[in-house]
């Protein structure tokens, strides 16, 4: 089932694509075929995949099947844009030019109809959970990911391994709110950019929060191969309506 009116964009986001998780890449790939290849744009809101250890991991088997998607959606006139995310913000120059896209910078802001909409990933809103917050700042600091891009490949996946492993036992034992966005984060974004709404992944939590007249959409994550099978997007018109839909096409 495809769109039945040609969207401006679709956002996605929260795929952690994996080669462990065959069902989520081959809807991520028919989500590209029958929905994405119909849209003016698609809009990458991070996380696409589970970790992105560099560019130069390119060549690996899995990952090259999917940059070679994203360029044939590229070349086929979908414009493509990508946003990092907390798992893959060291995806680089190397990939977008394999992969036919360009790189935003956060937030990023989108003028269309009446509404102007931010984009953000959503973690670097998620104030209350200092922990996190700290170690955003150090992986995102040049410096840092210059020397960490420095190493051999199979050690960067070797440390990235202990790292989701670290974060796997962390997060069992603490409080959702606290990894969730904070409502001063969240008005510091609408009032910086004067926006009306803000779309965001991150939480895997869909839905739609009003923030006085001001509404945030929350793009939920994808997942094909455990229960409950999840998965979705929003699509937006040249004249500023928005829809949220979910795996198989339907407006929810």
């Amino acid at each position: 089932m495809t769109l039945t009116a040609r969207p401006f964009a679709l956002f996605i986001s929260d795929l952690h694509l994996q080669a462990s998780h065959p069902q989520t890449q081959e809807a991520f790939l028919r989500f590209l075929r029958e929905h994405a290849a119909h849209a003016e744009r698609l809009y990458l809101l991070g996380d696409i995949f589970e970790y992105w250890a560099g560019d130069d991991d390119i060549a690996d088997p899995f990952n090259a099947g999917i940059v070679a998607a994203l360029r044939a959606l590229s070349d086929a006139g979908t414009l493509v844009y990508w946003l990092a995310g907390n798992r893959d913000f060291l995806v680089g120059p190397a990939f977008a030019e394999a992969a036919g896209l360009s790189l935003l910078q956060e937030p990023h802001l989108i003028d269309t109809g009446p509404r102007r909409i931010a984009l953000v990933h959503g973690d670097a809103e998620c104030t209350q959970d200092t922990k996190y917050m700290a170690f955003r700042a150090q992986v995102r600091d040049p410096a840092w990911q210059a020397q960490f891009l420095g190493m051999p490949l199979a050690q960067r996946k070797a440390i990235i391994a202990g790292l989701r492993e670290g974060s796997r036992e962390a997060q069992s034992g603490q409080d959702y709110q606290i990894m969730d966005v904070t409502p001063e984060a969240v008005d510091g974004v609408f009032a910086a950019l004067d926006a009306s709404v803000i779309i965001h992944g991150h939480t895997h939590r869909p839905a739609v929060h009003a923030h006085g007249d001001r509404l945030r959409y929350v793009l939920p994550d994808w997942e094909l191969d455990a229960e409950p099978q999840r998965g979705g997007w929003i699509a937006l018109q040249r004249d500023g309506s928005i829809a949220r839909y979910d795996l198989d096409g339907t407006i929810l």
